[in-house]
């Protein structure tokens, strides 16, 4: 990759480059166990692998998807979504942006999908969580603000939330501010909390001199209910590691109590995925956790997520772009962009360009908008009668 033009585009491009690769790279494991990961692969994974199964057009539960191979999933899919919602619109994103712009991104225009290997509407790959936006928003008309209720309580909005942090770069606390709003439209309870607590990470992590642990600080002072004490308990954890080997069953020890998908990945209890102030997904503190493990290393962040499975794509997605944001596109390896790159069909560098820019048009009409608040509130503060300020 040649270097970026300054700080914010390099961390923008490896935030959104970092996550589309761990995304690839964890499509593969998505949905096994740490004994089945490396059964399949006499190993652990290390990078690029084929699908679980070689005959992935009809092996059930797979089907009809091509996972593996370098082929990004909806995670990026939905990112790079929400990047061109961000391009039509901006300005900052809210629940209504979702149903003016993010529905028709996924059902007014076929895409090509890797996982697919055809052109197809986005909303024909997306998983039953993400098409409920369009049920909602465009067949339901419910007020965006409210049209995440009732729907799975998963990770759905998190996985895409990571521009919400670039275009707050170096601000957590308005990150997560904007995604809340924004992943009412998709999600509730923990699903939407997890958004906004992504957000902020990324966002810190887009801080000249971020770390690791100011990332978690940071998700931790803002996460609320399970979300944060999920967070907590991972990562205190994490810190006895000094590798993601040998970790994945103290770490799934520690977010057990607060995750609702069973141990058996693919059979949900009835008590799954629903509303509770007392739960968390387990993607977010999961990625947290290889992050601090890593010490904010990209690839032993993604390939911790990638070697754990359950939804790896998702654990290696959100892993990769708060560590692509820490170090910047630098830190991707290119053995591992380039194939996916090729293999996906999609320019992975151009969406982090052009939410970098995206990001300055945004903290520009901030800026003008907090001078003009300033001497607003100024004049307010001015006593008429004694001609001095009160």
């Amino acid at each position: 990759m040649t270097p970026q033009d300054d700080l914010l585009t390099d961390k923008a491009v490896g935030c959104v480059t970092g996550a589309a690769v761990g995304d690839a790279l964890g499509g593969a494991t998505e949905g096994w166990t740490p004994e089945q990961i490396q059964d399949r692969y006499d190993g652990y994974v290390t990078g690029i692998v084929p699908p679980y199964f070689e005959d992935w057009r009809n092996a059930r539960p797979i089907a009809p998807y091509h996972k593996g191979d370098g082929h990004i999933t909806d995670d990026t899919l939905m990112t790079h979504a929400l990047i061109r919602v961000y391009e039509k619109a901006g300005r900052h994103l809210d629940a209504y942006a979702a149903a003016e712009y993010l529905v028709p991104e996924m059902m007014g225009e076929k895409r090509w999908i890797p996982e697919l290997e055809a052109e197809a509407l986005p909303l024909q790959r997306v998983f039953l969580a993400e098409k409920w936006l369009v049920l909602r928003l465009h067949y339901g008309h419910v007020d965006p603000r409210e049209a995440g209720v009732g729907n799975i309580v998963n990770c759905g909005a998190a996985m895409y939330m990571a521009p919400v942090g670039i275009v707050n770069a170096a601000n957590p606390d308005a990150a997560y501010a904007e995604a809340v709003d924004l992943a009412g439209a998709h999600q509730s309870s923990y699903g939407r909390e997890a958004a906004g607590v992504l957000a902020a990470a990324v966002a810190e992590a887009m801080r000249p001199g971020a770390s690791a642990d100011s990332v978690v600080a940071t998700c931790l002072r803002l996460a609320q209910d399970g979300t944060r004490a999920a967070i907590e308990a991972v990562c205190e954890r994490a810190r006895g590691f000094g590798h993601w080997e040998g970790s994945f069953g103290a770490l799934r020890e520690a977010v057990a109590p607060y995750d609702t998908v069973a141990e058996t990945y693919r059979d949900q209890g009835l008590g799954a995925r629903r509303p509770s102030r007392l739960h968390s997904i387990e993607e977010l503190p999961l990625a947290l956790a290889f992050l601090l493990i890593a010490g904010g290393d990209y690839r032993d962040t993604v390939l911790g997520g990638v070697n754990y499975g359950r939804d790896a794509d998702s654990i290696a997605s959100m892993g990769g772009a708060i560590a692509g944001a820490l170090s910047g596109a630098k830190a991707v390896p290119p053995e591992w962009l380039d194939p996916v790159t090729e293999a996906s069909r999609i320019d992975l560098v151009a969406p982090g360009v052009s939410i970098a820019e995206v990001a300055r048009g945004v903290h520009a009409a901030d800026l003008a908008t907090r001078r003009a608040h300033e001497s607003a509130f100024t004049s307010l503060t001015w006593n008429t009668s004694a001609g001095e300020r009160a």
